[in-house]
């Protein structure tokens, strides 16, 4: 850590966040915020859910300066549960949260601050996984998976677990995928595939289905014969 640390310019972009701390730890003070002295980590959760997608909404409207202020809010989010964490019975502060992830990205990125050699993109984010995967003592290609992600999000998720992990496990019937092809074969491009699933959730709705709690419910099938094929 101290070599990387040496390595780096002199007087690097980061005092900002020294201030933010600052105005965060007055606020949390006697004397500051009441709204923000009251709040835990569990009442922050609506905010920090809200912040990270308006954060997405920015980045899917390319509005550069809506993305620099969401940001910040979910900075903030941040900066707000770690001040929290001081005042835990083991306390913990953004020093902590910081120098955790600093020391993850230095071990999983041996071919940057190591002696390792990856030959591409892939084969970094193989090497990712399989040391996150080592670390955390994780036994399934699934381990890890927010099972409470939208459910398109962790369609795709798994899928992609699933297929770099080498589990060859087919998401539905031969059947139905051989079907779902054929009506992707004349499809051209991002925007007509959203037009059919959004047909396919205007049809369900008309016979009473709940479009989300059907895939999570075909997501569940599928990780639990993603875990059985890996036994």
């Amino acid at each position: 850590m101290t070599e990387i640390a040496d390595s780096l310019p002199s007087s690097p972009t980061g005092h900002a966040l020294l201030e933010l701390v600052a105005v965060m730890d007055r606020l949390r003070s006697p004397g500051g915020c009441p709204w923000d002295a009251e709040q835990t980590h569990e009442s922050l959760v609506e905010y920090l859910i809200e912040e990270t997608y308006e954060t997405i909404e920015a980045i899917d409207a390319n509005d550069d300066a809506a993305m620099k202020e969401e940001l910040g809010d979910l900075l903030l989010q941040v900066v707000f549960h770690s001040r929290i964490g001081e005042e835990a019975q083991m306390p913990w502060n953004i020093d902590d949260v910081a120098n955790g992830i600093t020391q993850k990205l230095i071990s999983r990125h041996d071919y940057v601050f190591g002696d390792a050699a990856v030959a591409d993109s892939a084969e970094s984010e193989r090497s990712w996984q399989l040391k996150k995967a080592a670390e955390k003592g994780r036994t399934s290609v699934t381990d890890g998976v927010p099972m409470a992600m939208p459910s398109l999000v962790l369609a795709a998720k798994l899928l992609r677990r699933a297929q770099r992990g080498g589990v060859h496990v087919e998401p539905v019937s031969a059947q139905r995928r051989e079907h779902a092809e054929r009506e992707l074969a004349n499809t051209a491009d991002q925007r007509e595939f959203g037009e059919q699933l959004f047909a396919l959730v205007a049809a369900g709705e008309s016979r009473g289905f709940d479009a989300d709690a059907s895939l999570r419910e075909a997501i569940r099938d599928f990780r639990d014969r993603v875990i059985a094929d890996e036994d």
